[in-house]
């Protein structure tokens, strides 16, 4: 059985806050009796892309688990690079690839910078279709990055989605071990579907969405007193895929 825990949108911004919500987050993860075959961060994870950020990142985004990292319309490429990987600057996509035992974990940066709305550029596809190639068509692949590829019918977030992915589609559409898509972004726990796979959409960490159905109209759309949460995605040995999302309390 694989577990990889999933949590986005930290928004750290230097402040407690923030930071107090995302260290909640990974002192459970960290407390848990598995040892878990991956950490996923699925973008924003600073608030205003500043070093400052992304060192406490740095502080806090750390475990005994493995850690995977991709950017969000609120990061800042180079920066992150810097500060929190460790790395040369550069305002490359910031795309990782994780072979755990039994599978693989494809994490793109799917942020165009300066901007809010998404988009998989040329440059990344590639990297994600060699990955997929150099992967045994046996073994499972779940593709993970900060944006939405479809409509969650929550209409800022619809408004700022993954532009143009019917190259995804594609590419999904010829590697079948390509079991699932992993994102953020909308700060709410979600689940459907794409190119004919599970799109499978974690909580926000710093708060959390709320749905056009649960505020009237000109009300704050944004809880900020829930607490943090985060997904489980669980790989069986039979190849199905199961998904659990989690709250975490503060104390």
């Amino acid at each position: 059985m694989i577990v990889i825990a999933h949590l986005s949108d930290t928004h750290l911004d230097g402040g407690e806050r923030a930071a107090a919500r995302t260290e909640a987050v990974l002192r459970h993860l960290d407390g848990l009796p598995y040892d878990l075959a991956a950490v996923l961060v699925s973008g924003d994870i600073a608030d205003h892309g500043s070093p400052e950020e992304y060192r406490q990142a740095r502080r806090l985004l750390t475990s005994r688990h493995p850690v995977l990292v991709c950017p969000g319309n609120h990061d800042e490429r180079a920066a992150l690079r810097e500060h929190l990987l460790g790395e040369a600057p550069s305002t490359e996509p910031v795309n990782r690839l994780h072979r755990g035992e039994g599978f693989t974990l494809a994490v793109c940066d799917s942020s165009i910078p300066g901007r809010h709305d998404g988009r998989l550029d040329e440059p990344t596809l590639a990297w994600l279709a060699a990955a997929l190639a150099d992967t045994p068509a046996e073994q499972p692949v779940l593709v993970a990055f900060h944006h939405p590829p479809v409509p969650l019918h929550t209409p800022y977030v619809d408004g700022i989605r993954l532009n143009d992915p019917e190259a995804l589609a594609a590419l999904a559409e010829r590697h079948p071990n390509l079991r699932a898509f992993l994102c953020g972004h909308a700060h709410t726990a979600a689940a459907t579907t794409f190119a004919g796979r599970p799109l499978l959409v974690a909580p926000g960490v710093v708060s959390t969405l709320r749905l056009p159905w649960e505020h009237p109209t000109g009300d704050p759309h944004v809880h900020h007193d829930l607490p943090p949460a985060l997904a489980f995605h669980v790989l069986a040995e039979d190849g199905r895929l199961t998904t659990h999302y989690r709250s975490v309390p503060l104390s």
